[in-house]
């Protein structure tokens, strides 16, 4: 067994499909249009779903806004610098919530960034070996 997908719903759909590839460099794996049940499915991530997990980004047709709710915690993204990765986010127009740095009461260097929809995205720095 693995882990295929995370789904999140979104409000703009394209909004969301540009923080994920061009902030956070992702790629746009693939997205239908499904008329009948008024929504369209938008899949990222950052090889082929092969080979790792996506996200899936639903959009509701006609629905601009969710409230988040307080179960839903954060997606996780592996980075090897958490510094140089917020610099190249607020770079690109991308919003960083909390600043790189060692995450309370620990040594691991996080930093989060919220998306167009506020979803909060870590980063976790991961050293190459």
């Amino acid at each position: 067994m693995r882990i295929l997908h995370t789904m999140i719903r979104v409000g703009n759909l394209d909004a969301s499909i540009a923080f994920y590839t061009e902030i956070l460099g992702m790629k746009l794996l693939r997205r239908k249009d499904y008329p009948e049940g008024k929504f369209t499915l938008a899949f990222v991530g950052y090889e082929d779903e092969s080979l790792a997990s996506a996200i899936e980004l639903t959009h509701n047709w006609g629905v601009d806004s969710y409230q988040l709710g307080n179960a839903f915690g954060h997606i996780a993204v592996e980075v090897s610098d958490a510094y140089a990765a917020c610099a190249q986010i607020k770079q690109r127009g991308g919003k960083v919530s909390r600043e790189a740095g060692p995450m309370k009461g620990g040594t691991s260097v996080i930093a989060f960034v919220d998306d167009p929809d506020g979803y909060k995205i870590e980063l976790i720095e991961r050293k190459a070996a």
